[in-house]
């Protein structure tokens, strides 16, 4: 008897009845357990993993970037990465988020052609091995559709061979009235087949056809997948679009219930077959919804701040943190075994479906106009009868910090790291896009080569060209690049930075933005203070509330404080990280 096999086939098995309760099976779930079992190849797996584990700690921070956001030429870009990587991480970074990085049609490699493939243009697994070996990797499981190209579609068309039936199809009547979406096409796209015309649902695009999870071999694939992966050296998961996987006419046919349960499912397959790696759950939807893929620490160890990229920008453009610091406020503390995924940029724009129930219509229009006046361009979603609403603000994040409601101003550098000295000490782990890192501008040029919006904050550096930035001193590149980096030296060497530790929020008036973290031990306590305007100010110390018994020290600038009574002048945009300890090694 194998007791740890025996309780997650239970847990298989109680999961799968819920997942297809209203669908008639070719097979039983007994047998579908099995085979989920013997995909994963979990049969001589003899411990179970821990519940609540934190697999992270303060020294964790992801990279997030293509494959080939870096390039060399003659040289492929995996490579180039791994070279830019060691050289340029400065051991600060030890993770590494490369996006799709398999054979695509569209959508920058969203559109998954095969999911078992390197694209031949970027290098093949033996490269995605070498930096599996020193870095943390995480990769895309685009679970929700593939391409229209793919082999699985083409043979949708002939109605047989693999992956044939492996997609969703309705009558081209269907209730889809209150299906939410994130775009303005037509969700239901007519295809001609062997069978005759069939009407295929597509969330995002014509070329992204999504998967029918009522079919057990689409479960039992993806399956398959996540083990091919896991023996690539991948350990880290993030399930893209996940909240759409499961349809049912009439509904919203987001979020439902069957679509919690497969990740509870894939949760358990995953732990027992490598029990330190992560699902990180990408669901650009409003905040309370967005939480609930915690689960009971049974679901993603981790979910993205979403509402975080919009309300930072917005508090450091307006010098309001009215709306952030209430956010902060309502958010619950992960559970031990979950975590918060804390970025302020990526690949995609900054969602604005996250704020929806946040931000007031008014300070909402207040962004988007200012973030169109920095050269920002802006991706709608459908409400249906002819009316679309502002979903994703597309935009590189220093240009969208380059100045206020009022304009651009002097003080573009200092803003952009004032957002990311408050990202770093945020309860969560912190993920840094590369862009960001590189203080990478708006990509004009590529954005009126491909027609999308998102091409924008893609753009791809010549490594020779970056270097060159990065060793100017006068350059923004290197200024921001070498004080990010200096940031997560001090950061990765905090406990009250691990993403489990404590965090209030603090009341310091309308022009400081504050919270408080605690070591888990409580040793240590670190007060992170920002001045959110362009002004200087004066900081009471008494209003922090600094204990008298210890010695205090601004850990960013080095600044003893010797006496918690008197006032500490801020500049525009300075963030201090004030702390009772720092000889932490």
């Amino acid at each position: 008897m194998n007791e740890p096999i025996d309780l997650l086939r239970q847990r298989l098995q109680s999961g799968l009845e819920i997942i297809y309760r209203d669908v008639e099976l070719n097979d039983s779930i007994e047998s579908l357990v099995e085979h989920l079992v013997a995909a994963m190849r979990l049969n001589d797996v003899s411990t179970a993993p821990v519940p609540y584990a934190n697999h992270w700690n303060q020294n964790d921070v992801i990279l997030i970037t293509y494959g080939d956001s870096v390039k060399t030429p003659g040289q492929p870009p995996l490579q180039t990465l791994k070279c830019f990587l060691d050289k340029y991480s400065d051991q600060q970074i030890n993770g590494v988020h490369i996006l799709p990085f398999f054979p695509y049609s569209s959508d920058d490699g969203f559109a998954v052609k095969d999911f078992y493939q390197v694209r031949s243009d970027l290098g093949d697994w033996g490269d995605v091995q070498d930096i599996a070996q020193n870095y943390r990797l995480m990769s895309d499981l685009v679970i929700n559709h593939a391409s229209s190209e793919s082999e699985w579609f083409q043979n949708f068309k002939k109605g047989m061979g693999a992956g044939h039936n492996y997609f969703f199809t309705a009558p081209a009547d269907a209730d889809i009235k209150d299906v939410v979406r994130p775009r303005t096409s037509p969700l239901l796209q007519a295809v001609d087949t062997a069978n005759g015309e069939q009407h295929v649902w597509c969330t995002f695009s014509h070329d992204q056809v999504d998967f029918d999870f009522r079919n057990t071999q689409v479960l039992l694939e993806f399956v398959r997948i996540i083990r091919f992966y896991l023996d690539q050296g991948i350990n880290v998961f993030r399930f893209d679009a996940v909240a759409f996987v499961w349809k049912i006419a009439g509904t919203t046919s987001l979020n439902l219930e069957q679509t919690h349960e497969i990740v509870r499912l894939l949760r358990a397959l995953i732990e027992f077959a490598c029990p330190n790696a992560m699902i990180i759950t990408e669901t650009n939807i409003p905040n309370r919804e967005n939480l609930s893929y915690f689960g009971n620490a049974n679901e993603a160890h981790c979910i993205y701040n979403f509402a975080l990229p919009p309300l930072l920008v917005y508090t450091l453009i307006s010098g309001n943190q009215h709306y952030i610091k209430q956010w902060m406020m309502s958010m619950p503390p992960a559970q031990h075994g979950t975590a918060y995924f804390n970025f302020i940029a990526s690949h995609d724009g900054i969602g604005l479906r996250p704020v929806e129930g946040l931000l007031e219509d008014n300070e909402l229009n207040e962004l988007v106009n200012t973030m169109q006046s920095f050269g920002g361009r802006i991706s709608w979603r459908d409400l249906g009868a002819g009316v679309s609403k502002p979903y994703e603000i597309n935009i590189s994040l220093f240009d969208a910090l380059q100045g206020t409601i009022h304009g651009p101003d002097e003080h573009a550098v200092n803003r952009f790291l004032c957002a990311h000295a408050i990202m770093f000490a945020l309860e969560g782990i912190p993920g840094l896009y590369i862009h960001s890192l590189l203080a990478t501008r708006n990509d004009i040029v590529k954005l009126e080569a491909t027609g999308q919006n998102r091409s924008i904050n893609r753009h791809q550096w010549d490594l020779a060209e970056l270097e060159a930035e990065l060793a100017d001193e006068s350059s923004h590149h290197s200024r921001v690049y070498n004080r990010i980096i200096t940031m997560l030296k001090l950061r990765t060497r905090q406990p009250a930075f691990h993403p489990n530790a404590t965090q209030f929020t603090l009341h310091l008036g309308e022009s400081v933005f504050g919270f408080w973290r605690q070591s888990m031990d409580r040793r240590q306590s670190i007060f992170c203070i920002s001045n959110i305007t362009p002004e200087p100010l004066e900081l009471p110390l008494t209003e922090v509330n600094l204990i008298g018994t210890d010695q205090w020290m601004d850990l960013i600038s080095g600044q003893m404080i010797t006496d918690q009574y008197s006032t500490i002048r801020m500049e525009p945009y300075q963030t201090l990280w004030i702390a009772n300890r720092w000889d932490y090694q």
